[in-house]
């Protein structure tokens, strides 16, 4: 292909992503309240007795409703996404290659989705905690916002680093690595991740940290198994 061809490839393929972001965001809009409630379920599972938020800006509940529709439109389409950023690699791929598409955009969209479940159930515990550590006599009344942004947060941080085995598995079929150099590194890879796991970890609470680094390394060594599986 020409890069002219490229670029028009690239229109198509973002052109597809638009718009079915843009009409999903949309019906995220419309169902504002229930996306909502469904966030707010951590915050109250955290403080069961109190779990309103406090507005102080006129704008906040505009900016909150735009905020939630847009996430929902991105995760939503996450299987678009990924199948359309796989159509636009998949012309540079040997056949081989290629006839991994469907399970790697199907393995990525059930990781990304797993990483958000876990970090949905691990936030009321990092709610709580942070609670904990400022004590109990601040009275506490969260900014819809500031409270939304750091669960998104999360949610997005953790679905992204559960691709980690995907990714892991997709270096083994190209050999950039190889299941007996993984296997041979594990000691250092562990410590990379509990590191990383502690740094990104949005609300930096230990509970979320290790729930984040433990399925990491599980998911090393088993995507070494996995490799050792493929170049049998």
């Amino acid at each position: 292909m020409t890069l002219g061809e490229h670029l028009g490839e690239l229109r198509q393929r973002f052109l597809i992503i638009a718009v079915c972001v843009t009409v999903i965001a949309i019906l995220g809009f419309i169902f504002y309240t229930h996306l909502l409630s469904i966030l707010q379920n951590p915050y109250c599972a955290a403080n069961p007795k109190h779990c309103k938020f406090l507005v102080t800006n006129p704008l906040d509940g505009l900016n909150l409703r735009v905020k939630i529709a847009l996430f929902s439109g991105v995760v939503i389409s996450s299987p678009v996404i990924l199948w359309e950023v796989w159509r636009f690699i998949t012309p540079g791929l040997k056949a081989k290659e290629r006839r991994y598409a469907i399970p790697f955009v199907a393995a990525s969209v059930l990781f990304f989705c797993a990483g958000m479940v876990l970090a949905y159930f691990s936030f009321a515990q990092a709610v709580r905690w942070l609670e904990d550590i400022g004590g109990k006599t601040l009275l506490t009344e969260y900014n819809p916002n500031q409270y939304l942004t750091l669960f998104l947060l999360m949610l997005f941080i953790f679905g992204i680093a559960f691709l980690f085995p995907v990714v892991l598995v997709a270096l083994e079929l190209i050999n950039v690595v190889t299941p007996r150099r993984l296997l041979k590194s594990w000691r250092y890879a562990v410590i990379i991740i509990v590191i990383v796991a502690a740094l990104v970890t949005p609300s930096s609470d230990p509970l979320s940290m290790l729930a984040l680094a433990g399925p990491l390394i599980l998911f090393y060594f088993g995507a070494i198994g996995v490799g050792k599986l493929v170049h049998k």
